[in-house]
């Protein structure tokens, strides 16, 4: 029975050290403080890259539903364009100005060259 006691002892009192705060300024760990110091200064690190990364992500999220975006309305607009330019909506857009169709084939002016 004593044994048990013993080893919950020697469980209990570094956990207590730990949560205490009294094993960092142990005469033992004053030597490894700068070890100590570089692992927070790498968990900072890796936190901000983490966010980084997780930011950029979402960005990236945004850019691509922005993208579908303007992909659909480019879409929407070249369909309104092709519909727009066919012959019979040229011919009466013209006939609403006032201009009609001409039967004759335009004339082609070839000027020569004068070396």
């Amino acid at each position: 029975m004593s044994e048990a006691a013993t080893s919950k002892r020697k469980i209990v009192n570094p956990l207590k050290g730990v949560f205490t705060g009294r094993f960092l300024v142990s005469p033992q760990l004053a030597k490894n403080w700068p070890f100590i110091i570089y692992l927070s200064l790498l968990a900072l690190i890796m936190i901000a890259s983490s966010h980084s990364a997780e930011s950029k992500v979402h960005h990236i999220s945004r850019l691509r539903t922005q993208m579908k975006e303007l992909n659909s309305e480019y879409i929407d607009t070249r369909s309104r364009l092709m519909i727009e330019s066919m012959e019979y909506k040229v011919i009466s857009k013209g006939q609403e100005l006032g201009l009609e169709k001409s039967n004759t084939p335009p004339l082609i002016i070839k000027v020569p060259e004068n070396d």
